[in-house]
């Protein structure tokens, strides 16, 4: 399994990076019927910020975003999702070796994503850094740009005939 794999089945919910509870099962090879069972009999082990079920509104979303195909797809289970720390609890509760080797593929996933952000971020100030300097540069350039095209005329005296004379 790759990393790559993992990161794709990571999604972004209410300002989240989460795995659902369907993505998790298949990663750990087990039905998610027996995943769930396993978080509903450990729930003191899954605060809200651990881990959390999704709305019908939040469903609708992900139908229309693609991230499944239908709500039948579900079965009827309204999904859970697991933030990084959820699943690093879920290998407490599913403990078998495959459960042991998938989390630390995931936890490998999260950090690389984490450091994409901020990397990201890095860059982007970067830019605006560039954008400012080029700004100020560009603004010298049209400003003598402007001058060279329609350069300041001197007042001239006007020469010729003068009816108040």
């Amino acid at each position: 399994m790759e990393l790559t794999t993992i990161q794709k089945k990571v999604i972004s919910l209410r300002g989240c990076r989460v795995m659902l509870d369907f993505e998790l099962a298949a990663l750990y090879e087990v039905e998610t019927r027996l995943l769930k069972q396993a978080v509903r009999r450990n729930q003191d082990r899954f605060p809200p910020d651990f881990m959390f079920e999704l709305t019908a509104e939040e469903i609708a979303g992900m139908v229309s975003q693609n991230v499944i195909p239908s709500k039948s797809f579900l079965g009827g289970a309204t999904p859970f999702a697991f933030t990084e720390q959820g699943v690093a609890m879920l290998s407490s509760v599913l403990k078998s070796q495959k459960a042991l080797q998938v989390n630390i593929m995931i936890m490998r996933a999260f950090v690389l994503m984490r450091q994409y952000v901020q990397d990201y971020a890095e860059l982007k100030e970067r830019i605006n850094g560039l954008e400012t300097e080029m700004n100020a540069k560009f603004s010298d350039i049209y400003q003598a740009l402007d001058y060279l095209l329609d350069p300041p005329r001197p007042a001239r005296k006007q020469i010729g005939f003068k009816p108040d004379d």
